[in-house]
Parts: structure tokens; C-alpha cells; sequence
């Protein structure tokens, strides 16, 4: 049964990377798969996928307000296809998740999407959130942050080094924009004054 899937991670995890491996894979098996990106990141080059290892692959773009379903239609009844791959999902706007979502229920092809879940304030991209609602299955791509733990926030940085508050939500970048920290490292990147870490044992006092 084919599924809606959402990848999600911070920045610089290598979802481009499981993306493009999982392509790939079908590719391999002698299937055919569709891959789209969204319009506005052209960092690689338009119309491509490309990862920070080097690999890359040439894409479809989708722009807000597209009508995806139509799109994925249009490339099914062109030939076989077997999966959709969209790298950026945090682009879709929640009509275009909702399209999605009728792809694979009414045309039975899997969707497998990669993107990020929050922004640099920490809130959800509108696309993200509606994938955290309607997808079948949700899948995250972990990165660390300097301190070890997972990294599950990110930090924008100005053209001098400096840490954004403020800002517009989308703005593309990459190494040099964006920084994965993990939640207690983001309070403080945030300007929070957090107080030292400590340990406790199970009963609640200091070990």
C-alpha cells in the first residue's frame, strides 16, 4: 500500500543524501522514480538535488500555489514511476501536503518527502506541519550538536558570524547561514540565560 513519508531533521543531517540513496536503490532495481525540489533553492543549480558529499541528481521544481496532485499525475501517466521524491518539504504549502495526500491515496504511488521540521525561532514551516499531521509514516534524519546530543534546533547566523533573532522564515542557506544545535545550546545561542547543567539521581537530589 503506497504511504505518505516524512523525513524531517535540522539542517546539514544528509537528508539530500538519504534522498538521493534512496533513489537510488530503486533506480538499481530497474525502477523509475520522480524527484522534485522546491523552485526557490537553487543552491545546488536549478531544477537538481545536490548533497554536501557531492552526489547529486536533476529534479523537477514545484513553486507555491502549484498543483502538485496534476503534476504527479501528469509524470505517472508519462510512464512507469514507482516512488516521488520531494527534497525541501518545508516549501509546500498545506494545500500542496493535502495534494500529496490524494497522490497517494488516489493515484497509489508512494511519496517519500525530506525537509526540515522547524525554523531558526524554533516554530513549524506551515508545510512541515502539515506533514507532521497527514503523513502515514514519519521518519528523522538525526545530526548532533557540538556538545554530542542530538541536534534538533537550528540558529541562523548574519554575514558577520552573528546570531539572528529576528528575520524573515525563509531565507536559503547553507554551512555558512545555518548552525544544528541541540535544545539547551539554541536557549543560549537565543540570548537565554540558562543556569549550569546538573545531574540527579532517582530520588530527585544531586549525584
Amino acid at each position: 500500500m503506497a504511504k505518505l513519508y516524512f523525513n524531517y531533521s535540522t539542517m546539514n543531517a544528509g537528508k539530500s543524501t538519504v534522498l538521493l540513496q534512496a533513489s537510488h536503490n530503486y533506480i538499481e532495481r530497474g525502477m523509475q522514480t520522480y524527484l522534485m525540489i522546491a523552485q526557490l533553492d537553487h543552491r545546488a543549480g536549478r531544477g537538481r538535488i545536490g548533497s554536501r558529499i557531492g552526489i547529486g541528481a536533476d529534479a523537477d521544481t514545484f513553486a507555491p500555489g502549484e498543483d502538485l496532485f496534476a503534476k504527479i499525475k501528469a509524470r505517472l501517466d508519462s510512464g512507469p514511476c514507482a516512488c516521488v521524491f520531494i527534497d525541501e518539504a518545508q516549501f509546500l504549502d498545506p494545500d500542496q501536503v493535502w495534494q500529496l495526500a490524494r497522490a497517494v491515496d488516489d493515484l497509489g504511488v508512494p511519496i517519500m518527502t525530506f525537509g526540515l521540521r522547524v525554523d531558526f525561532l524554533g516554530a513549524l514551516f506551515p508545510g512541515s506541519a502539515a506533514l507532521l499531521a497527514l503523513a502515514d509514516e514519519m521518519r528523522e534524519v538525526r545530526t548532533i550538536c557540538h556538545c554530542g546530543k542530538k541536534a534538533t534546533m537550528v540558529v541562523r547566523k548574519d554575514a558577520q558570524g552573528r546570531v539572528m533573532t529576528a528575520g524573515d522564515q525563509i531565507v536559503i542557506g547553507g554551512n555558512d547561514r545555518y548552525v544544528s544545535l541541540c535544545r539547551r545550546h539554541w536557549r543560549q545561542e537565543m540570548g537565554e540565560v540558562v543556569p549550569e547543567k546538573k545531574n540527579f539521581s532517582a530520588s530527585g537530589g544531586d549525584i
